[in-house]
């Protein structure tokens, strides 16, 4: 093969696809007549969710959940021996699945697909058409789709890397369960990782900047969130990271002056998008404050506020959600736009909902109660149902914010289990435009059943909504 310089002619393709996660999920026959060059250079094929995000990460939770709920069954009148936690096994079972997936993936792509050539080495953009690799090797895109992810959040401490400090990528990989964890951050990613390692033994102290966990959700969640947590690992909260040092043992100082020494650190305050790392900075295209890439609802990129012909964003590069299930919707967008250029489709299906897979866990979507004053707020809690009984659950709850004129949910706020499932009904509602007037009505509810919570709720809503009305008929 020839020495690559960088100068060479590049290999032109109707389409270059950057990244291999939903990015890669545009490819399907009807791209059959195209060239198409798909650059992936994760250390596993097949983008974050698979090989280091939603995937993995749950498959852990699902045994933590186990883990735990052997542990709380006492007060359900079970005496369940203390689980013995395998953490090889636990490991490969979750990589063993995820990594084949990835192989498979990419031979799939690489052997048996003519039409798509596979590139496994990082690009950056020299124009918005062109890449070159860090081998030297040039593509020319007709048309590019920028799918290329984010990566998590590096802390802004002064300390060598080692094996004893990870990100969420590298600790779901880790050989051994360390003795005590300090894991920093308040956010979804921090919250699951702590329910994963303190249920499996790990002491966890958990360290957040904010006063409560989940402290940008609704304010009565992250109160309950934060009670709920403290009762399970450490919490910190008001706290900064001073410094991390290896003197004698690994320590953690907190600007609170409290010490902590500790056998690993996990860093887990946010996620950047990669488009740093991509060279578009200089390219003209329009960027948030953050980072990511501005796009119209068709996905297209922008520059000076319009719309640039053939070039596409999705996906964290771009969104502010970064939600596998938003990246999706977005993909399959790029997907109609690209064969249907004459007839292009766009815009969100309806308000987007977030899952926290923690202990408890939490779901929501849209507006709280302190982004909509005059709202009519309704809160139904888990112990008054018969499935509440049977839990022996007295915390959680379900929220609804609601405009009090149209009766359409502007938001809602579930913690507690099942508390992803149970969102869904609520967010279909949102998503056509439903009153909740006459919604529990409409159908039957399976009894008892973790959905007559919301049922309840959506009832005391529809029963709140009359007596404002007829309050203000009242008064007429």
């Amino acid at each position: 093969m020839p020495e690559r310089d960088g100068s060479a002619e590049p290999l032109v393709f109707d389409l270059v696809i950057v990244g291999g996660g939903s990015g890669n999920s545009i490819i399907n026959r009807e791209f059959s007549h195209l060239s198409i060059a798909l650059i992936d250079d994760g250390e596993h094929f097949g983008g974050t969710c698979l090989n280091a995000g939603c995937i993995p990460t749950k498959m852990l939770v699902h045994v933590a959940d186990v883990t735990a709920d052997a542990a709380d069954a006492a007060p359900l009148g079970a005496t369940i021996p203390d689980a013995v936690v395998d953490w090889s096994a636990i490991r490969h079972r979750v990589f063993g699945r995820t990594d084949r997936v990835s192989e498979a993936g990419f031979r799939n792509r690489d052997e048996k697909i003519p039409n798509v050539t596979v590139f496994r080495e990082s690009f950056r953009f020299e124009s918005l058409h062109e890449l070159v690799s860090t081998s030297g090797l040039r593509v020319h895109g007709h048309r590019v789709v920028i799918a290329a992810g984010s990566r998590p959040r590096e802390l802004d401490v002064d300390i060598e890397p080692g094996p004893d400090l990870h990100d969420s990528t590298s600790i779901m990989r880790i050989a051994e369960l360390p003795k005590s964890l300090v894991i920093l951050g308040g956010g979804a990613v921090a919250v699951e990782f702590a329910h994963v390692f303190s249920a499996m033994g790990v002491r966890v102290t958990q360290v957040a900047r904010a006063p409560r966990l989940l402290d940008g959700l609704d304010a009565d969640v992250a109160a309950a969130f934060t009670a709920r947590a403290a009762t399970q690992w450490a919490v910190v909260t008001g706290a900064k990271v001073r410094s991390i040092d290896r003197a004698e043992a690994l320590t953690v100082r907190l600007d609170t002056g409290e010490t902590i020494v500790v056998s690993a650190v996990l860093v887990a305050v946010g996620r950047v998008s990669n488009t740093d790392v991509l060279g578009l900075g200089s390219l003209g295209i329009d960027l948030h404050p953050d980072g990511r890439i501005a796009v119209d609802d068709e996905q297209r990129v922008l520059s000076d506020g319009a719309p640039v012909e053939g070039i596409f964003a999705l996906g964290d590069v771009s969104s502010a959600w970064q939600l596998k299930h938003v990246a999706n919707h977005e993909a399959r967008v790029v997907q109609h736009n690209l064969l249907n250029p004459e007839n292009p489709v766009g815009g969100a299906p309806g308000p987007v909902p977030a899952a926290i897979f923690s202990r408890p866990q939490v779901a929501h979507f849209g507006l709280t109660e302190r982004d909509a004053p005059g709202a009519v707020v309704i809160t139904r809690d888990y112990s008054t149902t018969a499935w509440g009984w049977a839990l022996e659950d007295t915390s959680s709850f379900c929220k609804l914010v609601i405009d009090p004129d149209t009766g359409r949910l502007l938001g809602a706020h579930v913690i507690g289990p099942e508390a992803s499932t149970l969102i869904q009904p609520l967010v279909m509602a949102a998503s056509l435009g439903l009153s909740v007037r006459g919604l529990a009505r409409s159908m039957y509810w399976p009894h008892p059943s973790a959905t007559e919570i919301v049922e309840n709720a959506l009832l005391d809503a529809e029963s709140k909504l009359d007596q404002i009305a007829q309050k203000v008929s009242t008064k007429v």
